[in-house]
């Protein structure tokens, strides 16, 4: 059977058994299904989140790490589940690439999932290596066009939202640098630091450490305002890109069939949860910025995301190989 074979069968099922389950829930354990390994953004603040939801809710809250290809594989399993409120997805801006970047996996996000609520969002930090020639962003643009197909840059992978970072610089600046993928960040963090590969992205709470011991330079930080935690970095909007913007960010969602009441508490939770003082000002100490919104408005970010990257991937004909 399909998965969207399954969906419309579990809608069914879920429509008759709607007036019970909504008034009844939750009463056993969710669980919340992380298509990425430990340790990363999505990871550690999905425990946070959990951890409270385990509070409000008074149910247990069992996370699940489910990564690989590129997160098909934990978002695939998402899309089977009983759309009963008792699976949560999340999700990042990595899936909204992966929409364009792989139109063969099995699920599509907006019919097989709807919107609960954001999370939170995070900026990115450019780096090079320490011995690099270049101190700013203008000299390393400088560098590139005068050397065009010679500078490249190290992700985590392709449809990363550190992929996307690195494109949408390239696309905006007109420059001709070569795409390093790597499985995982791990493997590109030790090549920045030894001067293997000329530059990559990575989450600003990561990178702050190698920074501030001079492993690396920071030549700018991809959202709107400046980051706390390195408040002498630009933005690379201010250092000679105005229009750049990219910001990695989580969110959740459940399958699709799952009444809108189960939906409704979830996000009215999640979003008391991210409007606490203790839990903004913590998050944001750690780099990320806590996002209020309607399961409505989550859906029309995420399909804004959706649309926004499909037209950066086909101007720039990037595939997933």
């Amino acid at each position: 059977m399909t998965i969207r074979r399954r969906v419309l069968s579990l809608i069914m099922l879920a429509t008759l058994a709607f007036p019970a389950a909504a008034q009844d829930y939750p009463n056993r354990t969710i669980r919340m299904i992380v298509p990425f390994g430990a340790g990363g953004p999505t990871d550690v603040f999905t425990r946070a989140l959990g951890e409270e939801l385990r509070k409000s809710l008074g149910q247990p809250i069992v996370m699940e790490n489910r990564p690989g290809a590129g997160t098909i594989i934990g978002t695939t399993e998402a899309a089977k589940s009983a759309p009963d409120g008792y699976t949560l997805l999340m999700i990042s801006a990595t899936q909204t690439t992966v929409e364009t970047l792989n139109p063969n996996r099995p699920y599509r996000l907006m019919r097989d999932f709807v919107p609960v609520a954001s999370l939170m969002n995070s900026e990115l930090v450019l780096v090079v290596p320490q011995r690099s020639p270049v101190n700013t962003l203008k000299e390393l643009i400088a560098l590139a066009r005068a050397k065009p197909g010679t500078l490249n840059y190290g992700s985590s992978g392709p449809g990363s939202n550190y992929h996307m970072a690195g494109e949408l610089i390239k696309n905006l600046a007109g420059l001709d640098i070569v795409h390093i993928p790597y499985k995982g960040s791990t493997g590109a963090r030790a090549d920045i630091v030894s001067g293997q590969i000329d530059m990559m992205f990575d989450s600003v709470p990561t990178m702050a450490a190698t920074i501030e011991d001079g492993r690396v330079k920071a030549l700018g930080t991809s959202g709107k305002v400046r980051s706390p935690i390195l408040p002498n970095v630009p933005t690379i909007a201010e250092a000679g890109i105005p229009e750049y913007n990219a910001t990695i960010w989580i969110g959740v969602m459940v399958p699709a069939g799952t009444p809108k009441p189960i939906v409704d508490l979830l996000n009215r939770e999640i979003n008391k949860v991210l409007e606490r003082p203790d839990i903004r000002d913590s998050w944001r100490r750690q780099g990320a910025n806590t996002m209020v919104m309607t399961p409505d408005e989550f859906g029309a970010y995420i399909q804004s995301e959706i649309e926004r990257w499909a037209r950066l991937i086909r101007a720039n004909n990037i595939g997933i190989n």
